[in-house]
């Protein structure tokens, strides 16, 4: 099964998306649901993927468990819910409850948008990601190079969880790259509990001056830090948009992959995210 492990569905006319407020962003501030994303899986020989969090919303998560169990191509869902609320456990217990909760795979929050760069390591939120794994659920780190020491002390005191890294880690493209980002990331992939998406790669690039070749440094990084078990491939539709259609961004990040060898794209097309999600297809 190929599987596009990071995609969204959002709605402007219907919710706030406060990071969807500046210009440069109103070519996707607009409503993407499963009926536009449904030919692109087609044509680009997608067969499933998993819906990721936009917003800091219970309601969002539970508006995409009914998304996927009304859609079969959507296998999984990386969801919202609060980490620092002394009652996730019972949250997690009831969004489990509910139609399409056989579907919620993770929980997901924007740790990089906290003013705090070590956010993750504060006391309420590490009960929380306590929670999070009591419920067999992966927790994905949505973070810059300013907050991956914390991700690598989370990853590190929780090793039985199990933990993927977003966008890796969004590293500077457009800027030629860090050592900051290069070193960093370097530390959290030799946390052997932690996958690595190949995922919103070319929106860090210059928009309208990217490809292949460009990325490609920072997938082999990323491949020389977390192997070829632990590299995940994701679109990151409709975000991506920005930089390219969604057949423009598998390609590129394809051709990045096969590069490394036709293993390493296979496993990051499928197996890879199956085993890190715990999707029924890998039991």
């Amino acid at each position: 099964m190929i599987i596009d492990a990071h995609q969204h569905f959002w709605d402007p006319a219907r919710a706030n998306y406060p990071w969807m407020a500046t210009d440069e962003l109103t070519p996707i501030r607009r409503a993407f649901g499963p009926v536009d994303l449904a030919p692109l899986l087609q044509a680009n020989g997608i067969d499933a993927s998993i819906v990721v969090q936009c917003r800091s919303a219970l309601e969002e998560t539970e508006e995409f468990l009914r998304i996927a169990h009304e859609t079969p191509s959507v296998i999984g869902v990386v969801g919202w819910a609060d980490l620092t609320d002394g009652a996730l456990g019972d949250t997690l217990q009831r969004l489990r409850g509910l139609p399409g909760g056989d579907k919620l795979v993770g929980i997901r929050h924007q740790v990089h948008d906290e003013a705090d760069p070590d956010w993750l390591l504060r006391e309420d939120v590490q009960r929380g990601l306590t929670a999070v794994f009591a419920h067999d659920l992966t927790y994905d780190l949505l973070v810059r190079s300013r907050e991956l020491p914390a991700a690598i002390a989370t990853a590190q005191a929780f090793p039985q969880a199990r933990f993927v890294l977003d966008h890796a880690a969004k590293p500077p493209i457009a800027d030629g790259g860090s050592a900051e980002w290069s070193d960093r990331i370097k530390g959290l992939g030799d946390c052997g509990n932690v996958w690595c998406k190949i995922s919103g790669l070319a929106t860090e690039a210059v928009w309208n001056d990217w490809d292949a070749e460009r990325l490609f440094p920072f997938v082999a990084h990323a491949a020389s830090c977390f192997g070829e078990g632990r590299l995940i491939f994701g679109s990151d539709w409709p975000v991506c948009l920005l930089a390219g259609s969604y057949g423009e961004i598998k390609g590129a990040l394809e051709a990045c992959l096969v590069k490394l060898g036709p293993e390493v794209r296979d496993k990051a097309f499928g197996v890879n995210a199956a085993q890190a999600y715990q999707l029924a297809i890998a039991r």
